[in-house]
């Protein structure tokens, strides 16, 4: 066992967690809740689930009113039903509200023992026991208004719903030009609204944090007859519930219809989503978000102390962190003075670098248009490799971003093959218009590398001009851009600043912990295992083998296992043998005697080329006869289709965005009387997400970091969370806790702003 590394047998043994999950409902609050119970010594600590702030803890189980917890008489009974149990370690699931009351309940946790001890109510070998109490926090929130988190358990859901509805209503445009409100929630937060708007492509935005300009009734119709007189048949508006103006007066639905058909005569419809964005099936974000800060939690309240302040678990880009929850809880209720006080910059400021980003974004696509003068530079962007959900998206933000920052856009259409053969054409503003929620490419994409046609590509850069090259795609678009650095030596035309954005389902290019796509085809193959899965309810005792696509990259077939509760998954990665696979057809013939009578194996195409999808299937069957029948499923290319999910939309943008602000800075860099020539490596990158931002590597020094034969980087942040699926499967398996975060403080957080785009 590695030094990092905790056996699930010992891990926990005589610690007992408590689990309450409280505020309103937000899609995937219920899932923590079994990673919570089979993470310590499933044969020693009880792990009950205190389902509200009463039921569990005042009452002991019996219903009653969430305002007793409130009280000091209703905390006394919860503090005595907790010692009477022996229970020191208490994990709250909700809103803020639900963890400025816990935190409460920490302080008052002496007193409250003191007073039960004098009155009787407790033991002193009890109160002994339960000498302190520690509290962690996660935020369950479709809102996402908790400060400290970059995405709060739900909130991925809810803009699911969301998409789902706005994508419904813009079919319906194509025969009517309509003006749509949509209403989304956020009385106090803005996320989900600002996010719908980036992800739609919205013509408008209105959120409390950040209100419109006093003529802003002007600017919103001169926008609208813009977008019609640009070709568009749809006008998409979207409103927060607590949107104001900047005097703190309410902007509702109703007053913008109204504006619309007063001022411009368009046909105006308001829809108003309400409950609809809490409900539905967790998104497959949501379900491994969940997992992996119910395992987080558990980590925290083991490793706690009677000093330890009481912590919040979250997500900051895509890393685990714990912050001190008063800190969060302070910094959430400087947002609502802030705008109470009409400090709004400060309001959009104590949001975080996430929220700020996202509006920076969405203003420059919304509200900048390009610049009478041009900066004389030409930008070419391509699609390289298979087709990905957001590769659209990306290409939007990019051509857009491009013409605001003033350069000559160029659209590359199957991708190095079309770059040889001048399949390339000038892309305005309005062509990419509705491109966001379009899945594939509509440039059109190959898997071709570039060597082959170094003197045609280099001819054509020089024929049309190019001074930067933007590349979207997967694993050949990195490999693309390698050819085309060492190809600098004897072209010099290729000597031009280069950007990769990494966009493939695999999830497989270096550089990047994530890729454009991978969230839509996890959401895909998520959604197909579920309807699977309820297939078997009625038939009991089958097992359903699963192929999912990936080249050699066991990512999707490992999260699509996080998230729709495999009992295995079979990776290239983790090599296994035929005692393997032999010792996970036991544990299945074992769960066939429990209630649930049914089973989930996945296995990534190219995990290994002897034990095959065909293979494991005829094991199973034949292992399993009489005890439980197999069925098999390979998903093929469903996986890259699709409309692209709000992640991926959002993702794109933002990533296209972010390419050119660097492009752009390079370009200026490397100009020299008007000519450029760029030949160091950082002239050519690639921008992934690391951990916790946007970050540029040069694709040289990437080389090092790749496997070239199984096209994937040598180290992959997800492997580490195999544990938890094995964990959930009820596998007694080693859990890695090198990495688990530590307490860090919000404010230097909160303060540190990203680059400008």
């Amino acid at each position: 066992m590695g030094p990092g590394s905790r056996h699930t047998e010992t891990l926990g043994v005589g610690k007992a967690i408590a689990v309450l999950t409280s505020g309103g409902d937000a899609q995937g609050k219920g899932t923590p809740t079994p990673q919570i119970s089979r993470i310590p010594n499933p044969r020693d600590p009880k792990i009950p689930g205190i389902q509200n702030p009463v039921l569990g803890m005042t009452l002991g189980g019996i219903l009653g009113s969430r305002r007793d917890f409130r009280t000091r008489e209703g905390r006394l009974r919860a503090a005595r039903n907790l010692a009477k149990r022996g229970i020191t370690n208490l994990c709250v699931i909700g809103g803020d509200g639900s963890l400025t009351g816990a935190d409460t309940f920490r302080a008052e946790w002496g007193g409250l023992l003191a007073e039960l001890l004098k009155t009787g109510g407790i033991t002193a070998e009890e109160a002994q026991r339960s000498s302190y109490l520690n509290i962690v926090g996660m935020v369950g929130s479709i809102d996402n208004d908790f400060c400290g988190t970059d995405m709060t358990i739900g909130t991925d859901s809810a803009l699911h719903r969301i998409m789902e509805i706005v994508d419904a209503i813009t079919t319906t445009a194509q025969s009517h030009q309509r003006t749509f409100v949509l209403e989304v929630m956020g009385r106090h937060c803005g996320y989900l609204a600002l996010i719908t708007a980036l992800a739609c492509g919205a013509d408008w935005v209105f959120i409390p944090e950040s209100p419109p300009k006093d003529d802003w009734e002007e600017h919103l119709c001169r926008r609208l007859a813009e977008t019609r007189d640009g070709g568009s048949r749809l006008n998409i508006i979207i409103v927060a519930e607590g949107a104001i103006d900047k005097h703190g007066k309410p902007i509702t639905s109703d007053d913008i219809k109204n504006l619309v058909v007063k001022r411009l005569g368009y046909d105006t419809r308001v829809t108003i989503l309400g409950h609809v964005q809490r409900g539905g099936t967790p998104s497959a974000f949501d379900r491994i978000l969940a997992s992996r800060m119910g395992v987080e939690a558990v980590m925290a309240l083991l490793e706690g102390t009677p000093d330890t302040p009481a912590c919040v678990v979250s997500l900051s880009g895509n890393q685990a962190v714990r912050l001190p929850l008063m800190e969060c809880v302070q910094v959430t209720k400087d947002v609502t003075t802030a705008m109470n006080e009409g400090r709004f910059e400060d309001a959009v400021k104590l949001r975080g670098r996430s929220f700020q980003n996202n509006w920076n974004v969405y203003k420059l696509l919304a509200h900048i248009r390009p610049p009478a003068t041009k900066s004389g530079y030409t930008v070419a962007v391509m699609n390289v490799g298979a087709p990905a959900a957001g590769m659209n998206a990306a290409v939007r933000a990019t051509v857009r971003i491009g013409l605001i920052h003033g350069h000559r856009m160029l659209a590359v259409h199957d991708g190095f093959e079309g770059l040889a053969f001048g399949m390339v054409e000038e892309i305005g503003w309005n062509a990419v218009g509705s491109w966001t929620g379009l899945g594939g490419s509509k440039l059109g994409t190959k898997r071709t590398l570039p060597k082959k046609y170094f003197e045609e590509i280099s001819a054509n850069i020089s024929k049309f001009g190019i001074h930067a090259l933007i590349i979207i795609g997967g694993f050949e678009a990195f490999m693309g851009g390698m050819e085309l650095v060492e190809g600098r030596a004897r072209f010099e035309e290729l000597c031009i600043p280069m950007c990769i954005v990494p966009a493939t389902v695999s999830n497989n290019v270096p550089g990047s912990d994530f890729s454009i796509g991978a969230d839509t085809a996890l959401n895909t193959i998520t959604t197909t295992c579920d309807l699977i899965k309820q297939s078997a309810a009625g038939t009991k005792r089958r097992v359903f083998i699963i192929e999912t696509m990936g080249g050699f990259c066991g990512y999707l077939a490992t999260m699509a296992g996080l998230a729709a509760g495999a009992d295995a998954a079979y990776i290239f990665e983790e090599p296994f043998s035929s005692r393997d696979l032999q010792a996970n057809v036991d544990h299945l013939t074992e769960k066939m005697k429990t209630t649930v009578k049914r089973g989930l194996v996945l296995r990534n195409e190219r995990c290994n080329e002897n034990y095959t999808t065909d293979f494991i299937y005829n094991l199973y069957s034949e292992e399993g006869k009489g005890v439980f029948d197999c069925r098999k499923n390979v998903l093929g290319h469903m996986q890259q289709g699709g409309s692209p999910t709000p992640f991926d939309r959002n993702f794109g943008t933002k990533m296209g965005a972010k390419a050119v602000a660097w492009i752009t800075g390079k370009i200026k860099e490397c100009s020299r009387h008007g000519r450029i020539f760029a030949n160091t490596a950082d002239s050519a990158c690639l921008l992934g997400m690391r951990k916790r931002s946007l970050v540029f590597q040069p694709i040289a020094e990437l080389r090092q970091q790749t496997d070239f034969e199984h096209r994937i980087p040598k180290e992959q942040w997800w492997l580490r969370l195999r544990p938890i699926l094995k964990i959930l499967a009820k596998y007694n398996t080693e859990l890695d806790t090198s990495e688990t975060a530590h307490l860090e403080h919000l404010t230097r957080k909160v303060l540190v702003p990203e680059a400008p785009l």
